[in-house]
């Protein structure tokens, strides 16, 4: 069950803001200096009104009060220029600062998530959250903290400064204003939906994009490149449509307060030309009121840019925030208890588990297997064999009944020790991008020179060293993450080279050499042999030549362990498990 809450709105921005509060001091002094830099923009027209009316005419120049003032314009400029630039600086700091913390914090909950939320959400939009919606979001808040305190404080400004010039045209500004921010409100409201709907389609298109990319091989080889371009297009049009309108209502912010603020130009230039004429302000004045008044309404213009970009980095930040409170995985217990001895005996109690309420898989499961055995777990597909191997690493927890290692509840160990215990390989296999001795010694520990030749043991054990060696920069090859630089069957030695550098007390085989040669496997099978020799070992196999040296083999149906025991035992029995070799192997004698 999903454990985020829509916080709304309001919510969103609080928590924000305690993304913020980090950086107070930052902040206050990017507030201070944006008062600064506000304060000399606006003290460099009232200076040039003076040098106006230091000129009222030929002859009539008094050049020294010319010069003196432009001299303080100048300084006004130069700290104006400092500031802005300082003021830029913070800015960024502070925005990349609080972006670095959400993205790591968004990475840090994926690692915490249960892999029951991995398996159902696409790991495209996942990806999409973590990169496209921060980036987005950062774009937002860059621009609220270098566009908006400035802008505020200009109003803010320009107001006093007017007033100080005169009140009755201030009064014609005061009385126009507030249309501007009516206008902004209204359509933010609207664009603040779209934006939302704009952020979950563009997740779901690069969800789509990165399972496309994934399964690029598949699509070509059953010719579905037609039907997936149409699926994309249908996607796609339904974000330029989106996309479309989003940007069509936020784009009716900015032309709409400017043709506001143009009223209100005009309405100061005709107000003040009458009281000029009327001797009531002198031209300089005058033309410092209408620099004023353009310093007034270019902020309105670029704070409705500012809401209409903070209500897309809103709306992506609550996609954010949706990944950050989904329900972590449950915690470890605090007393949590390791097993003193390392033996390898595993027992199931009763076990139930099912991925949906609806659709029951293993109940009532009994197991006892003891230090040493090896495990084979042969059935149809569906059966169970998987799961059972998830949760003996407790990737899922048991919905009834428990499962104990060493006699210790695997509810009262630790994940990371539970799993520590245990070398896996599966049938998917998976590299990190980096060298490949990177990727043998990913699971092993210690100093770099024991890990190295740790890895050359293992590596020569299941015969990946012959062709490591043929490789360009031999161990230190570097290989991408999907691995396209070497074959499937490369890639499986290489994940079956990393279980054997780990030296686990216990092994888990999950069909780990379904995509290596019958010549290799041979090969494979006398090191797998050697490394199983003394480990309790599961073995998850669809292919039953493999198992027949296994000392119990369960044979799984519908969730449940329908027949225990040894490979001649089993088809003595004569029961599925004997129906399942001969299906294997007709023809040839038992």
């Amino acid at each position: 069950m999903s454990g985020r809450q829509k916080t709304g709105k309001k919510g969103t921005l609080r928590r924000i803001l305690k993304y913020i509060s980090g950086y107070r001091l930052s902040l206050a002094f990017s507030l201070l200096l944006s008062v600064i830099t506000v304060g000399c923009a606006l003290y460099i027209p009232k200076l040039s009104g003076e040098v106006v009316d230091f000129m009222l005419g030929p002859g009539k120049v008094d050049f020294p009060e010319v010069f003196r003032t432009c001299l303080r314009i100048g300084i006004a400029a130069g700290i104006l220029a400092v500031a802005q630039w300082l003021v830029n600086v913070l800015n960024n700091r502070m925005t990349w600062g609080v972006v670095e913390k959400l993205r790591r914090d968004a990475f840090s909950r994926i690692g915490h998530l249960p892999l029951s939320y991995i398996d159902t959400h696409p790991s495209g939009d996942i990806l999409s959250r973590v990169v496209a919606d921060v980036d987005t979001f950062a774009d937002g808040l860059l621009m609220g903290f270098t566009q908006f305190f400035t802008g505020v404080c200009t109003i803010l400004g320009t107001f006093l400064f007017m007033l100080s010039v005169n009140v009755w045209i201030t009064l014609i500004v005061v009385v126009l204003t507030p249309l501007s921010f009516v206008t902004a409100f209204f359509i933010s409201r609207i664009t603040s939906r779209m934006f939302a709907e704009q952020a979950r389609v563009r997740g779901e298109q690069t969800a789509f994009i990165d399972e496309r990319i994934g399964g690029q091989r598949v699509v070509a080889a059953f010719g579905k490149e037609k039907a997936q371009e149409e699926t994309f297009a249908e996607v796609n049009e339904r974000l330029r449509k989106c996309s479309l309108k989003a940007t069509f209502y936020s784009s009716l912010t900015n032309p709409t307060t400017r043709f506001i603020n143009a009223l209100v130009y005009m309405g100061i230039g005709v107000g003040g030309a009458y009281f000029a004429l009327h001797g009531v302000i002198t031209v300089g004045k005058l033309a410092a009121f209408l620099s004023y008044a353009s310093q007034y309404t270019k902020p309105f213009n670029e704070i409705s840019g500012v809401v209409t970009e903070l209500q897309n980095a809103i709306a992506c930040a609550e996609r954010i925030f949706e990944l950050i409170d989904e329900n972590p995985e449950v915690p470890d217990p605090h007393d949590a208890v390791v097993p003193a001895q390392h033996r390898g005996e595993i027992v199931f109690e009763n076990v139930s588990f099912s991925y949906t309420k609806d659709r029951k898989l293993i109940e009532d499961l009994n197991l006892t297997v003891k230090p040493g055995q090896r495990v084979a777990i042969v059935g149809p597909t569906g059966s169970g064999k998987t799961t059972l191997v998830n949760l003996l690493m407790r990737f899922y927890d048991v919905d009834a009944g428990e499962i104990r290692v060493d006699g210790v509840p695997i509810r009262n160990m630790k994940r990371r020790d539970l799993r520590d215990m245990y070398g896996m390989v599966l049938q998917e296999t998976w590299l990190k991008t980096g060298t490949i001795r990177e990727n043998i010694g990913f699971g092993a520990s210690g100093a770099s020179e024991d890990v190295m030749a740790r890895v050359l043991e293992a590596a020569k054990t299941c015969h990946a060293d012959d062709f490591i060696s043929r490789l360009g920069d031999g161990y230190y090859t570097r290989v991408s993450d999907d691995g396209d630089q070497l074959s499937q069957g490369q890639r499986q030695l290489l994940c079956i080279a990393r279980v054997m550098a780990s030296d686990p007390s216990m092994l888990i085989l999950d069909e780990a050499t379904s995509s290596i040669d019958t010549r290799t496997e041979l090969k494979i099978q006398d090191a797998f042999e050697a490394l199983m020799k003394g480990r309790t070992s599961f073995i998850v196999a669809h292919r039953l030549s493999t198992i027949r040296n296994a000392d119990c083999i369960l044979v799984m149906k519908d969730g449940r362990v329908i027949e225990q025991g040894t490979h001649q035992e089993l088809l003595a029995a004569g029961g599925f498990y004997r129906m399942l070799y001969q299906s294997q192997f007709a023809g040839e004698a038992i």
